[in-house]
């Protein structure tokens, strides 16, 4: 028997047959997640462990034989970090999709990696509760998945990213030990902070099998603000001032004209005023009665004094959530105009006017459609560079500017990834971003945690060859 067989034959006894898929026809579909441009390879099985044991003796099998383990969870990623590679073992967490424990007294759950983002925020809210993370895909997307990537949202600029709503983690280590880390109480600072290493570490330290969430009070029904602005030198001029009158709005999302335009035009219906509009302004405020009346019409009256074109609140729900949709589809409405290629760039606030400017002007150069719509409150843009897929030109031509924005973004003093993560398609910028010293110090994490270099080989950045 091969060595490929032999494995295959210990991870059918371990997970049973339906556990364990290689049929090239179904084995496709995991093949990689939603970052057309990433690289992806052919896995030798798909593998669907149904409990920890099993993820542990998958691991096991697979270091025995010196096969790659790529974790994957729902495949919504946009980097390529969940791509397989060669010959691999892909590691599918959907099975683990429990909700082991939901305490309300201590504002806390414990969920398996499968659970799909917006059951958990469904779930705890029956207590009163909130769980804040909520990516573009919250819902289908999984929390092994936001974990691996350190997922962001839309509430970011009120709440923060994934990483900071975890208090503790559950993790299969190469050697297929069970490492925990972190706590169950509200504060703890005992040894180095292992947790928020494995948060966003793409899967390439281990699997995660369990996470101690940190949950908030349901925050009150949010009330809504939209600005349209002339130009995007306007609209970033508002941002600073709110950031700098110390503002925090539960949502401060921007959407340039490209953006409106496919939005109006995929929903059939004006987002922003008549006329043209170079960039809109979305805000809303979840802290409740007078609070976010305050907060809004301070807002308000910043655009305003900005030279706003149109400054407009509402305190109804079916409203707010009609104009949150309009943003969370702009990824859908472009699909209209080819295949989308999305970039994800975090600058200072302060300077997201002049990327808008830089992004417009790429798309002139080039001749492509780049519509960018982000996260205003923490300056997490999202460029999205529209091209035929068809054309081989095309595809260089876009692959270019996504380059250029990157390295416009890193000229600004900000990164190359805000929630996305590095994954298959920025481990050079990765390079470019930390230097030298910032990766040798990535790669002796890996090597003392990994080191024969099993887990999503290639993703973030390449290792050095497993040690003797």
């Amino acid at each position: 028997m091969t060595a490929q067989g032999q494995l295959l034959t210990e991870l059918r006894a371990a997970l049973g047959g339906a556990g364990v898929l290689t049929d090239p026809d179904v084995t496709a579909s995991y093949r990689r997640d939603m970052m057309a441009l990433a690289p992806h390879g052919e896995p030798l099985a798909v593998v669907l462990p149904a409990d920890v044991a099993q993820v542990r003796a998958v691991v096991r099998a697979c270091a025995r034989a010196g096969v790659p383990i790529v974790p994957r969870g729902a495949g919504s990623g946009l980097s390529g970090a969940a791509n397989a590679v060669d010959g691999c073992v892909v590691l599918v967490t959907t099975k683990l999709n429990a909700i082991e424990e939901i305490d309300p007294d201590n504002r806390l759950a414990v969920v398996q990696p499968g659970v799909v983002n917006l059951d958990l925020r469904t779930a705890v809210e029956k207590h009163g509760l909130f769980f804040p993370p909520d990516p573009s895909s919250y819902d289908w997307c999984t929390i092994g998945g936001n974990l691996a990537t350190n997922a962001g949202g839309l509430c970011c600029v009120k709440y923060g990213v994934t990483t900071d709503s975890v208090l503790g983690l559950e993790v299969v280590l190469a050697d297929g030990e069970l490492l925990r880390t972190g706590r169950r109480t509200v504060k703890g600072v005992a040894g180095y902070d292992l947790t928020k290493l494995f948060v966003g570490s793409e899967g390439t330290l281990g699997v995660i099998t369990q996470a101690t969430l940190a949950l908030r009070p349901l925050p009150q029904a949010p009330a809504t603000l939209v600005a349209a602005f002339g130009s995007v030198e306007a609209a970033g001029a508002a941002v600073s001032a709110v950031v700098r009158e110390g503002l925090v709005p539960s949502l401060l999302e921007i959407m340039d004209s490209a953006s409106v335009e496919a939005v109006e035009a995929y929903l059939d219906t004006e987002v922003g005023p008549p006329g043209e509009c170079a960039a809109l302004l979305l805000a809303q405020s979840d802290s409740g009665g007078a609070v976010a009346e305050r907060e809004l019409a301070a807002i308000e009256r910043i655009c305003a004094d900005l030279g706003a074109s149109m400054a407009y609140t509402t305190t109804d729900l079916a409203e707010g959530r009609m104009l949150l949709h309009a943003r969370r589809v702009v990824g859908p409405a472009l699909e209209a105009y080819g295949a989308w290629l999305t970039d994800d760039v975090c600058v200072p606030r302060t300077r997201i006017a002049e990327l808008l400017g830089e992004c417009r002007r790429i798309s002139e150069r080039h001749g492509l459609r780049i519509a960018v719509a982000g996260h205003a409150g923490d300056g997490n843009m999202h460029p999205v560079i529209v091209y035929d897929p068809t054309s081989a030109a095309e595809l260089a031509v876009a692959r270019t500017a996504f380059d250029e924005i990157l390295a416009f973004a890193l000229a600004l003093g900000g990164t190359i990834t805000g929630e996305h993560g590095v994954g298959r398609i920025k481990q050079d910028w990765l390079a470019r971003e930390l230097g030298p010293t910032g990766m040798r110090v990535h790669r002796a994490l890996k090597a003392a945690l990994d080191p024969a270099n099993l887990f999503n080989p290639g993703a973030m950045f390449t290792s050095p060859p497993p040690r003797d």
